[in-house]
């Protein structure tokens, strides 16, 4: 693949791509296999012609896939017409290790950060880091380099907020000082629209960008929920479990229970969507199908 899009004079940081409208990005993980890489390698060329808006690269807890996290990112940079994010979290770094991370980054033209506070991996014995917080994150990208920064918010509180108006305090002061949030994925629309206005409420009107996961599998759907604290609503699981029986039309109906979601989104104002891939194009091109989006050839 070669470069289309950098070396034409278009905005390659997200904050001035959110200004020209709504934006339609992709998350992918490094792989950690040979066969993963594959994979991902075909999904990369199966979704670039849908010309996202930018796509962003997950990071291993405790830096577990730093390495493949940053060669990923530089790759999309080089090789694809696609704008890149990296992830990154506080769990198990030193300030001076995140700094020399995200230096690391300013010198290969890397200009898009998303700054978590991330969980230490629960099966290594490894120090908590010096940052806790992923506001103290954001500081530090601040201080180190000229970046457009991101930041994590929960529609539904996050699990570990003593309370939504406390969750919702945390991610305004958080978002105040970021560039854009990213939502972890949710079913409910109701979710994402309490907390763009409780941002407002706080004064703070930053981008809200949804996270669009379609269910293509209901025990995997309901373990990454539980995992990040979502509620996985009756109403989906009566429809998925109608048909459990078939996983093509429980893939079929986790789609169109999503591009439903999407509709009524971008229907409300949002500010764009992205789509968590894990690695795979299908859902998210029949998504885009569906919704209109994909380019008349």
């Amino acid at each position: 693949m070669s470069r289309t899009l950098h070396d034409c004079d278009v905005p390659v940081k997200i904050s001035d791509i959110l200004r020209q409208g709504p934006s339609f990005s992709f998350e992918f993980g490094p792989p950690r296999t040979e066969a993963a890489e594959e994979t991902l390698a075909r999904t990369l060329v199966e979704l670039e012609p849908l010309a996202p808006s930018y796509v962003s690269v997950t990071y291993g807890a405790g830096g577990s896939t730093r390495e493949r996290t940053h060669d990923l990112v530089v790759q999309i940079l080089r090789e694809t017409s696609m704008t890149p994010m990296a992830h990154l979290t506080c769990a198990c770094h030193s300030r001076a290790e995140l700094t020399g991370i995200v230096e690391r980054y300013a010198g290969a033209g890397i200009e898009n950060i998303l700054a978590l506070g991330g969980d230490p991996p629960r099966d290594l014995d490894l120090p908590p880091g010096e940052l806790t917080y992923a506001i103290e994150l954001v500081r530090l990208i601040r201080e180190t380099g000229d970046f457009c920064v991101g930041v994590a918010a929960h529609p539904e509180p996050h699990p570990r907020s003593p309370s939504r108006a406390a969750d919702r305090l945390h991610t305004a002061e958080k978002l105040a000082e970021a560039d854009f949030a990213i939502t972890q994925f949710f079913f409910d629309a109701e979710h994402y629209f309490d907390l763009v206005e409780a941002m407002r409420g706080h004064g703070v009107d930053k981008p809200v960008i949804p996270g669009i996961m379609p269910v293509t599998s209901i025990a995997a759907i309901k373990r990454m929920a539980e995992l990040q604290g979502s509620e996985f609503p009756a109403w989906l699981a009566a429809k998925l479990e109608a048909v459990g029986d078939d996983p093509d039309a429980v893939r079929r109906v986790g789609i169109e229970e999503a591009t439903t979601l999407c509709r009524v989104l971008l229907d409300g104002g949002a500010p764009g969507l992205h789509f968590f891939t894990m690695n795979r194009s299908g859902a998210t091109r029949e998504i885009y199908e569906q919704l209109g989006l994909v380019a008349e050839s």
